[in-house]
């Protein structure tokens, strides 16, 4: 992997679109077609995610996978509580691979939103081999921990 570039935009369809391109991506292995629907340890393998944290400790962690399933945590604290969060619209995703990126997006309702002060955007890239690479806005120091308050990068408009 070259680099991930990651757009955030807000639709007018009320619609927050969420859209990462990985460039060099040509030994990205995206795990096939599972059927949409939520499933639990995505980050396994090549994985989309994102977090929000409002105010106070509590955050949640939303996964996408290119296998079209997805994952919707609430957490009180750090890694504390990882709760299925209830989500009322499945996220829409989709990908895309050309010979040097892989474009992968997820569209979710603008509601995910609500209260949210800070984000984290991030990702786990699996390549042929098994070797797995970790990105995110920022990370804290040590392991890849996309959990970290460190991680949290992005103020989320009109916060």
């Amino acid at each position: 992997m070259e680099r991930i570039d990651v757009s955030w935009t807000l639709l007018p369809a009320g619609l927050l679109m969420l859209r990462w391109k990985v460039d060099g991506a040509s030994r990205l292995v995206a795990p096939p077609f599972a059927g949409k629907g939520r499933a639990d340890n995505l980050w396994q393998h090549s994985c989309f995610e994102l977090f929000l944290k409002g105010a106070g400790f509590a955050y949640r962690e939303f996964n996408f996978s290119p296998s079209q399933r997805w994952a919707a945590y609430a957490f009180s604290a750090y890694r504390v509580g990882a709760g299925h969060l209830d989500v009322d619209t499945e996220p829409t995703i989709s990908s895309e691979m050309g010979q040097r990126f892989f474009m992968f997006t997820a569209m979710l309702p603008v509601a995910v939103l609500k209260d949210a002060i800070l984000a984290g955007l991030s990702a786990v890239i699996e390549e042929e081999g098994g070797h797995k690479s970790y990105w995110a806005l920022a990370h804290a120091k040590g392991e890849p921990d996309f959990h970290q308050p460190e991680s949290f990068a992005l103020v989320v408009a009109g916060a």
